[in-house]
């Protein structure tokens, strides 16, 4: 079996948050894998470098591994490596190398006949699922009825986004002021108060708060009995973060969307900044560098959480490796996926059972090229 074809398309997907009238759409690449016999491999997430991704990837990447076994991924990824990078992982390529990979492992899973995460180990086949819905555009009464509409469905975790600020350009990220992390504490306390205290609460910086924000932000929510603080200090800086994790009692999570490298990882262990690691597999190199991540993260018995949104792909790692954990639900990736995509697991009463079928277990549905832009 050799790869025949390798092709990324940018598509343009519409869904709508909870309260929010207007559609909104969320830009991704997604990636399809062609061997010489037929099968099919494919993978999507959303990137900010999304259209350099994509260039890359039909310009320089498919040429490069064009030919190769796909049943091969270490082999896979070190010709991409030296004849595209040559130096160091960067932010393009290793977006387009996680895609690719993933893809690969579909293939994979495909030509064995067996599911992803049975291929990885099979450690889980169920696993906790969070739901990621609180949006800083939320008032906090809105932040309300949203958590108690998801609860009603049998939802039992639950994360809001803090540390937004004021950023027109995107809904979660941006660069907080002080008054901004008031206000933010102030949500969180409102909205433990209206669940009460058997639901599971997480709040999320997304990298964007200073150390003292962050400390500020966490000594403001201790009383909330928070799961985690997820990311909490601007551009996840180890050193930072375990300062933090000594001034609070606020477990600690690292690790998700936009960390690229296993050595970033490992100085979060080393420097002991975390009680969750986060390696998501759109970023940090697909399952074949996952799962060195899972095996770093075992070696220090830190359990894994997935953080940084696509749970239909991540749900693969962690059900393939022991120290696997909770399948975070981002609404954007989960409607989107849901909506794209034939036979895409969901949480289920605050669960998600992985599939049975080979391969991701989902499929394109057709008529999906339909929303391909330029």
């Amino acid at each position: 079996m050799k790869i025949r074809k390798v092709t990324c398309w940018l598509l343009r997907m519409p869904f709508t948050f909870p309260l929010v009238k207007e559609q909104q759409h969320a830009m991704a690449n997604f990636v399809e894998i062609e061997t010489d016999d037929g099968l099919k491999g494919h993978a999507l997430s959303t990137y900010p470098l999304r259209h350099g991704i994509r260039e890359f990837i039909n310009r320089e990447a498919a040429p490069a591994i064009e030919g190769m076994d796909p049943l091969r991924p270490e082999e896979v990824r070190n010709k991409l490596f030296w004849a595209t990078a040559r130096k160091y992982f960067h932010g393009a390529w290793n977006c387009a190398a996680s895609l690719i990979d993933i893809a690969l492992w579909d293939v994979k899973g495909k030509a064995l006949k067996q599911p992803v995460w049975k291929l990885l180990g099979g450690a889980h086949s169920q696993l906790p699922a969070y739901i990621t819905f609180g949006l800083p555009r939320y008032s906090i009464d809105e932040l309300i009825e949203v958590a108690r509409m998801l609860i009603a469905q049998g939802q039992t975790r639950l994360k809001m986004v803090v540390a937004k600020g004021s950023n027109p350009y995107d809904e979660i990220l941006g660069e907080p002021t002080d008054a901004d992390i008031v206000r933010d504490a102030e949500r969180v306390r409102a909205l433990r108060e209206a669940v009460g205290p058997k639901i599971e609460l997480m709040m999320d910086a997304n990298k964007g708060a200073t150390y003292t924000q962050a400390l500020r932000l966490a000594k403001l929510c201790e009383p909330c009995n928070l799961t985690w603080f997820e990311d909490p200090v601007l551009q996840g800086d180890p050193r930072l973060m375990a300062r933090l994790r000594t001034q609070t009692t606020i477990p600690i999570a690292a690790g998700s969307t936009a960390t690229s490298d296993l050595m970033y990882l490992r100085e979060y262990l080393v420097r002991e900044a975390v009680d969750y690691l986060q390696p998501n597999v759109r970023d940090i190199g697909g399952y074949t560098q996952g799962l060195k991540a899972a095996a770093v993260a075992q070696a220090f018995n830190i359990p894994l959480a997935m953080g940084g949104n696509y749970p239909h792909i991540n749900m693969h790692l962690h059900g393939g490796v022991p120290n696997g954990g909770r399948i975070e639900f981002h609404w954007q990736g989960w409607k989107c996926v849901e909506a794209l995509f034939d036979n895409a697991p969901g949480p289920v009463n605050g669960t998600v059972t992985l599939p049975e079928a080979p391969g991701l277990g989902f499929t394109p549905k057709a008529g999906i090229l339909d929303l391909a832009v330029d």
